[in-house]
């Protein structure tokens, strides 16, 4: 058993310590808000939060989250920058297709919760390995923006 907190509730996992933490949050906790995209983290559509941190769970092994705190894109509004960024993702209009777009309210939460006032190369730093083939990074930046202003 593999025991953690995931989105505030004591958690256990009866899987292998091998399995991507985005297997065993989508196949067993059935949490489908985070997506699989490339399987290498290179795409950060898996984005998910580690004790607060972005991480890719498509290459996190479960075993190494033991103990530490997820938060997916489920639980991520219960936080005062998630709720913020989501407030703006709409108000903007961001999604199109919105196949990345979980991953990309997880790294923009990650940074406002840190950063209340990012500058535009803040944001690109932060964002960078978040792909859009929908190319919305213009409305993605303009997001976290109205979000860090909204946060002020």
């Amino acid at each position: 058993m593999i025991k953690l907190t995931l989105n505030g509730k004591d958690h256990e996992f009866d899987a292998p310590g091998e399995m991507p933490l985005l297997w065993a949050l989508r196949d067993v906790a059935l949490l489908t808000g985070t997506k699989y995209g490339c399987g290498m983290a290179l795409c950060g559509a898996c984005t998910v939060h580690v004790d607060g941190q972005p991480t890719r769970s498509c290459v996190t092994p479960l075993a190494s989250v033991a103990g530490k705190k997820i938060t997916t894109i489920e639980a991520v509004a219960e936080q005062p920058a998630g709720k913020a960024v989501q407030e703006a993702w709409r108000k903007l209009d961001v999604v199109q297709c919105g196949y990345c777009q979980s991953g990309q309210v997880m790294s923009a939460t990650a940074l406002l919760a840190s950063n209340k006032s990012p500058s535009d190369a803040d944001i690109d730093g932060a964002m960078s390995g978040n792909i859009c083939r929908c190319a919305t990074y213009v409305r993605i930046r303009a997001a976290i923006h109205e979000a860090a202003k909204s946060l002020a």
